[in-house]
């Protein structure tokens, strides 16, 4: 089974990687959990997150888990730290963004059908979390939550300079190529330079392209070094990762304005896609009298195909067993009418 974390103990502490969809893959917030409590108190730790966010009751418990260890916990946002992922960064002692790294704050979201009651009780159960969320921010921010709130409800995303400058961020580093294997389409703000910034490498993990990388430029350094040449724009190192700095000659103008255009094009696409499946997935549960099945095979991004399949499967299981051999209800076909019964019982004699 796929994981969406990684944790690893190094000479100097332990370095935590958090490089994909938080909760992802059925994978909970449990199993991280039990690693992080393994490691040796005090241990120090290097938590680098490039995430779109995920599960926020994870998010959470890792929030809480971080904060009551007892080392020096440095959050380092190798890309972007998003939604929930932004959350569990607020728990580090420092935070440490690239220049063109980017945090993203905003309202928790869920889905219900049902009755108007169920409606109410799912806008209670968001407004506690987004209380809760707003704590963690406050506290690392150092701002009241009246000016953090509005914020998240615009689905705010700041880069590095913003988020030093409102509190979210402690240090700004120097600039990386970011590699990630999900979509920010998702979000209704993302910035198109962050879009444009992105790099999938034929669907590689980010975290293995950045360490192929780092071993290709110190292989260049060396070389370097060896025929007297010096070498331009330091990387900088933590734990067993390397990050790189961006390429420091930017496209045209031209070319940059049309992958714009294209990015933001795809966005809405992948967009309309997302929402057209999920009419699609809630109406075949309403036609299947299960729509609160609805939101789980949503969140696990079932294709329509298997949603039909899982519906009728679960329809054969609750439906009787039609046999001869058990009673059916109803009257069994040899039985005579009542009336013929009560006319040859009570006979009229004469």
């Amino acid at each position: 089974m796929n994981s969406w974390y990684t944790i690893r103990a190094e000479s100097t502490g332990a370095e935590v990687v958090i490089y994909d969809e938080i909760g992802a893959y059925g994978v909970s917030a449990k199993g991280f959990l039990a690693e992080l409590g393994a490691l040796p108190d005090a241990t120090p730790i290097a938590l680098r997150i490039n995430s779109p966010g995920g599960s926020v009751f994870d998010a959470v418990a890792i929030y809480n888990a971080i904060k009551r260890h007892s080392g020096m916990v440095t959050v380092w946002i190798d890309g972007i730290a998003a939604s929930a992922a932004s959350y569990i960064a607020m728990a580090g002692d420092e935070v440490v963004m690239p220049e063109n790294a980017f945090l993203m704050i905003h309202d928790p979201a869920g889905m219900v059908m049902g009755t108007a009651t169920d409606m109410r009780a799912m806008a209670e159960a968001l407004d506690k979390i987004k209380g809760s969320l707003l704590q963690g921010y406050a506290a690392k921010s150092g701002r009241p939550q009246e000016e953090i709130a509005p914020l998240m409800a615009a689905e705010t995303w700041l880069d590095a300079k913003d988020a030093l400058d409102l509190g979210f961020a402690d240090r700004i580093a120097e600039p990386v190529r970011i590699a990630a294997r999900f979509d920010v389409g998702r979000f209704r703000n993302a910035p198109p330079a962050l879009a444009e910034a992105v790099v999938d490498a034929d669907g590689a993990n980010p975290e293995h392209t950045a360490v192929a990388d780092a071993e290709d430029e110190d292989e260049e350094t060396a070389s370097d070094a060896a025929t007297g040449n010096e070498t331009l724009g330091a990387h900088e190192t933590f734990g067993t990762d390397t990050v790189l700095p961006a390429d420091p000659d930017p496209p045209p103008e031209a070319d940059c304005t049309v992958a714009a255009a294209n990015d933001a094009a795809n966005a809405a696409n992948i967009r309309a896609e997302a929402m057209a499946h999920a009419r699609a997935v809630v109406d075949l549960c309403r036609l299947a009298g299960q729509p609160q099945m609805a939101g789980r095979f949503l969140e696990r991004d079932t294709g329509l195909d298997e949603v039909r399949a899982a519906l009728l499967a679960l329809r054969a299981e609750t439906e009787p067993d039609i046999s001869a051999a058990h009673p059916q209800p109803g009257r069994p076909s040899g039985a005579r009418p009542w009336g013929d019964v009560i006319a040859r019982t009570f006979r009229l004699k004469g």
